[in-house]
């Protein structure tokens, strides 16, 4: 998506921002609650590579070649493609990773197909995002009518939604984490630090573990 070149420096130091930071370490503590440590492992939606570096995974894709750049820069193996075609041979990665990258995806449920597709039998799928009906995604969409240049590309799907289209694409919900349990704001560090076991609407990111299903 070119928006993402563009943007490339700006939306990677987002993370460096008071808010961005303490937004990050929280998502990624809730994010390693579900991680399941592999040398084979594939983030989808890569982007700069934070998410990747800081859980050890090696393998990342993306459209955005500056954003990719970055990745690299981090230690991973980044590959420019896109989640609705990926380059990789089937069954070859244990765990694949969708950290705010979905609602992002031209085509959802061909990139989750895909991930489906390059997992072994057995993989997992882990999510990483903002749900529709939080409150949080209120925010974001609210940000896009305005006409933010990232967020007014941002889809978001309610939980039922996600698990119509994880159960469509051969997917099985494991585990579920909630995070992010305040007013919405992107200036001030966050204050709260809860992680919930399961779903809560009134979070803001949500960490959910997906099996893939035999067939």
């Amino acid at each position: 998506m070119w928006v993402f070149d563009e943007y490339a420096q700006a939306y990677d130091l987002w993370y460096e921002k008071p808010f961005g930071m303490s937004a990050y370490k929280l998502e990624l503590e809730c994010l390693k609650k579900l991680y399941q440590q592999s040398e084979i492992s594939l983030e989808i939606g890569v982007g700069s590579g934070r998410f990747a570096f800081a859980l050890g995974v090696r393998y990342g894709i993306d459209t955005s070649k500056e954003l990719l750049k970055m990745a690299v820069r981090r230690g991973i193996h980044g590959v420019l493609g896109k989640a609705e075609a990926l380059p990789f041979k089937e069954k070859a990665f244990d765990e694949a990773l969708m950290v705010v990258s979905l609602c992002f995806f031209e085509d959802p449920i061909a990139s989750l197909k895909e991930a489906n597709r390059v997992l072994k039998a057995k993989g997992s799928l882990l999510l990483g995002l903002v749900l529709s009906g939080s409150p949080w995604a209120e925010f974001y969409k609210d940000k896009a009518k305005k006409g933010h240049p990232i967020y007014k590309n941002a889809k978001f799907y309610s939980y039922r939604q996600l698990a119509s289209m994880l159960k469509e694409t051969g997917f099985s919900i494991d585990d579920v984490y909630t995070t992010l349990f305040e007013a919405p704001q992107d200036e001030q560090p966050l204050r709260t630090k809860e992680i919930r076991k399961g779903f809560w609407q009134e979070g803001g990111f949500f960490c959910i573990r997906a099996m893939k299903l035999p067939f």
